[in-house]
């Protein structure tokens, strides 16, 4: 499930368009730019030049989680290429784009963590968000343009006898701004040139919905525990919509992402402030990481002999033989004296390696695996 949280979308594989928009503009260039400086800027001696001029960090091995508690005003790009700068780390991702005005859990993978995001991304996703009744915009969220408007304000019980209706599995309508596909393109490209985008209604999960506070009465706070592919800003619209008032999202906050919750979180200034201790000698880098099995709680692990994992890691299946053979199947993953070797299936009597992790590096400190 991977939720575009200030779109409130629930959904990473696809892209935020406001984090794409944004990411794209230190690669544009004004049209008004100076010939000569064009010229240079295209000369690959010149660029030679320049990449010779900056000295260039080491990159390294570092394999783990990092679950940081995004800013408001950073986009999940962003986000992901400062904690590559911190660690100078090889490899880097995340599991579920968080849109630049969303705040909360945005887990980073560094190197072979990479390799587990998908488990990351398909489990639940828990957000704390605020509605502003009396209209409804264009995007769902703060940043659209108004479209309707209304003067009525819903009371606590008419919220409250809603929510039945938003909860379990229900058929939801993404929003206009979406990154769904519309014959080949991006719905919020199409909706920002002008055209009408008409999206189909979808099943999604929602697993548990709630209001807990309302501080006036234009504003409600709830908190949603979501499926992949829900989107909150379309549970904000639609409730206004039926409340007769409008409403649209105008705070939102990720509190679980998969197995990461509030309590696996690290605020950017932190971070940086470790890393920077680090750097001097003091206290190390592996104190910020969690390991990479984090993102396998749900699936069960199988402890294998040195012999049978030197076979899974030349990428070997192995026979499973005898009365202590495990008595599972499907997806595992397997390890070697307590160390993470590889995600595999178990079948037919024997485990068949899909993923091979090599742990060389940076990994998490030996006490991070028992989490609060």
């Amino acid at each position: 499930m991977i939720m575009d949280p200030a779109h409130g979308t629930i959904g990473a594989e696809e892209p935020d368009s406001r984090d794409v928009q944004q990411n794209n503009f230190g690669e544009m260039r004004s049209d008004n730019a100076p010939q000569q400086d064009r010229r240079v800027n295209n000369d690959p001696r010149a660029k030679q030049q320049k990449n010779n001029q900056q000295p260039r960090r080491d990159r390294r091995d570092v394999h783990g989680w990092v679950i940081l508690d995004k800013p408001i005003g950073m986009t999940s790009t962003q986000a992901v290429a400062v904690a590559k700068r911190l660690f100078q780390a090889k490899r880097a991702g995340h599991a579920g784009t968080l849109d630049p005005l969303a705040s909360g859990g945005l887990p980073i993978a560094l190197g072979e963590a990479t390799k587990t995001v998908p488990f990351v991304m398909d489990g639940r996703k828990r957000y704390r968000f605020t509605v502003c009744w009396g209209e409804e915009r264009d995007t769902d969220d703060i940043e659209g343009r108004p479209v309707a408007t209304s003067d009525q304000r819903p009371t606590k019980e008419a919220i409250e006898a809603l929510l039945p209706r938003f909860t379990g599995v229900i058929e939801q309508v993404p929003p206009r701004y979406s990154a769904i596909k519309v014959q080949g393109e991006r719905a919020y490209d199409l909706a920002r040139d002008g055209e009408v985008v008409e999206l189909a209604p979808r099943p999604v999960e929602i697993h548990h919905l709630s209001l807990v506070d309302q501080p006036d009465n234009d504003r409600a706070v709830f908190e949603a525990e979501c499926g992949k592919g829900t989107y909150v800003r379309a549970i904000a619209r639609d409730m206004g919509r039926i409340l007769g008032c409008y409403g649209h999202i105008c705070a939102l906050r990720r509190t679980l992402v998969g197995p990461f919750g509030e309590n696996d979180m690290i605020p950017l200034d932190q971070l940086e402030a470790l890393c920077h201790r680090a750097a001097s000698g003091e206290g190390s880098l592996a104190d910020a990481l969690l390991p990479v099995e984090t993102a396998l709680d749900d699936i069960p692990a199988l402890a294998v002999t040195r012999a049978d994992a030197a076979r899974l890691h030349r990428g070997q299946a192995v026979l499973l033989r005898g009365r202590d053979a495990p008595n599972c199947s499907g997806t595992v993953y397997v390890t070697v004296a307590g160390r993470l070797l590889a995600l595999a299936e178990v079948g037919n009597g024997e485990i068949i390696p899909k993923r091979v992790f090599n742990l060389t590096g940076l990994t998490a400190s030996p006490g991070r695996n028992e989490r609060n």
